[in-house]
């Protein structure tokens, strides 16, 4: 398809996104309105809506209501470090990161108890459900560094490991806020590992929401277990917008020293 062949609100559409690219319309600069469009274009209201909708959902635009449409101003992508060193440390991991970047890490979650789905039952190995008794408790946060949000997580931790324990609820309690690692070494728990599946996929309208992204925008997905030798004690699901993000990993790496002589 040639650019006329274009419906009408792409062709103008891609006109303002090439003044936005060569800077004629900056970061903060306020786009022409509704109005504006149907005048200067000579197109319909719903014509000029949707130029504006492409314009938001291709992430160069945000909608402010009562105020008008501006420029997206281009995230800094920063980097998370994800260290299995930082993890053991005791302490939240995340707060531990946002800190060294010199920001407050914070965030926001919902505890609850219930049955694991299927995808995460085969993850932590648990037998099949007993009816509907709950079987897990299931921990949603949004993680945020300075008030802004970073990244999204669903964790859920066995019952019948944390059960009638201090830190049956991640964020309650005398050990709330603590990373995994720290809290199950308060009941006899040591962690010894953790496997991570990293892959990538859009955003949905209410993840994009969330994270004050556009929709549509690429999420890094990471599935997350934590063991104790071979027993999966959590596990989670972590979602991070990779244009403001880089994920670098680090590892210890210790061998044997040769024998003495």
């Amino acid at each position: 398809m040639n650019q006329e062949e274009r419906p009408r609100y792409l062709r103008i559409a891609d006109e303002l996104a090439a003044r936005i690219a060569k800077g004629e319309l900056r970061e903060g600069d306020k786009l022409p309105s509704i109005p504006q469009l149907t005048r200067d274009y000579g197109v319909s209201a719903n014509t000029a809506q949707a130029v504006i909708r492409t314009l938001v959902s291709d992430g160069l635009a945000v909608a402010k209501s009562g105020s008008g449409t501006y420029v997206r101003k281009r995230a800094q992508v920063r980097q998370l470090v994800r260290s299995w060193n930082r993890n053991a440390r005791g302490g939240s991991p995340f707060a531990g990161e946002m800190a060294t970047q010199g920001r407050i890490g914070s965030w926001d979650y919902d505890s609850r108890t219930a049955q694991a789905p299927a995808e995460v039952r085969e993850r932590l190995g648990l037998d099949e459900p007993s009816g509907d008794e709950p079987d897990v408790v299931r921990t949603d946060y949004v993680f945020r560094g300075d008030g802004e949000p970073v990244m999204l997580s669903t964790a859920w931790e066995p019952l019948a490991i944390t059960r009638g324990t201090p830190i049956v609820l991640p964020e309650d309690g005398p050990h709330a806020g603590q990373g995994v690692v720290e809290r199950m070494r308060q009941i006899g728990i040591n962690v010894t590992h953790a496997a991570e599946a990293v892959s990538a996929r859009p955003a949905t309208a209410g993840e994009a929401r969330q994270l004050d992204i556009a929709a549509g925008a690429i999420l890094l997905t990471i599935t997350r277990t934590y063991y104790a030798d071979t027993q999966p004690v959590e596990t989670a699901h972590i979602l991070i917008p990779t244009d403001q993000y880089q994920v670098v990993y680090g590892t210890s790496i210790w061998d044997e020293p040769p024998p003495a002589d």
